[in-house]
């Protein structure tokens, strides 16, 4: 039993100094287990419809629960988190703004490759190791599992907070058929502050640490296929593509740093596009400038839509 966790400790050790290496801010390891907590709650956001048209939240609700049924023979979960954080504003002040995340290449393909390295020399290093990888692409409770492996705390906003780095990451998992030294959870740190409830113009943040997704500024303009509602008309601010203003108002933020990862920097010229430049955004310039941004998903009438609302 004593080689066993020291065979377990050893590894969370190497694995957690390698995904550093890989430009990872954050790793936390947990034991696949149910979320029984979690049931109750999923189940009422969904049955109030918080969801919206986001279907897919309401799908694979066994897996979305327990990783042991989305990946057989899952043993260890692993959270692990990466910084997006860039405060580069637009050159010209009223243009429309995009959430920093979007501001680079897709981060699927970022993260997604270097979990995918990460998998590589776990096995170069330990043998047969099985598992999967998912970044935002899976019925998985990421922020919850974060959470459980003590990388931050979940935040009246909804989103992972770490009290030394913030909000602004990417959440990505790693469910291995091998045991390794798990972490704790840390302590909620939100106290009575309630500025992402105050500030949030549409009232999505409905009462701390509950989220109606349908009434979000990021749903509106990702999500949503048809007209934007009109009540909603003069609340997005500049937003026309996701919405960090939550995260702008939060006073653990002040921690966070620049990134460093040249695939998520901006697209050149993206930053220096004045109102007119959106407003003339043509399908075929769409295409080109964001062919590998996450900016493709809102499709080129989605977002000419968003531009014409604000």
């Amino acid at each position: 039993m004593l080689r066993d966790e020291l065979l377990a400790s050893k590894r969370a050790e190497w694995l957690k100094l390698k995904a550093l290496e890989l430009g990872f801010s954050s790793v936390g390891i947990s034991v696949a287990q149910e979320l029984t907590d979690e049931a109750p709650r999923l189940e009422k956001w969904l049955n109030e419809g918080m969801h919206g048209e986001m279907n897919y939240m309401a799908g694979h609700f066994d897996k979305r629960l327990d990783p042991r049924k989305l990946v057989p023979g899952t043993k260890s979960v692993v959270s692990l988190l990466f910084n997006y954080h860039n405060p580069d504003m637009p050159e010209e002040e009223g243009t429309p703004r995009i959430s920093q995340y979007a501001l680079g290449k897709d981060y699927h393909y970022v993260i997604k490759w270097k979990l995918k390295e990460l998998m590589k020399l776990m096995r170069e290093e330990w043998g047969d190791v099985e598992g999967r990888v998912f970044v935002d692409s899976a019925p998985v409770l990421e922020r919850v599992w974060a959470m459980k492996s003590g990388l931050g705390w979940v935040g009246k906003n909804s989103l992972l907070i770490s009290k030394k780095k913030g909000s602004y990451f990417f959440l990505a998992e790693m469910m291995l058929d091998i045991k390794l030294s798990t972490d704790g959870p840390v302590l909620d740190h939100c106290g009575d502050c309630t500025k992402c409830l105050d500030a949030c113009p549409t009232g999505a943040i409905i009462k701390p640490y509950v989220v109606d997704g349908s009434k979000c500024i990021s749903y509106f303009t990702i999500e949503l296929k048809d007209a934007i509602p009109e009540p909603m008309a003069g609340k997005f601010g500049d937003w026309i593509f996701g919405c960090d203003i939550c995260q702008e108002v939060c006073p653990w933020n002040r921690h966070s740093e620049r990134h460093t990862e040249p695939e998520l920097l901006p697209k050149p010229g993206l930053l220096q596009m004045t109102k007119s430049d959106w407003l003339d955004l043509s399908e075929d310039v769409f295409n080109n400038n964001f062919k590998d941004s996450p900016i493709k998903r809102t499709g080129f009438k989605g977002l000419k839509r968003n531009i014409h609302f604000i």
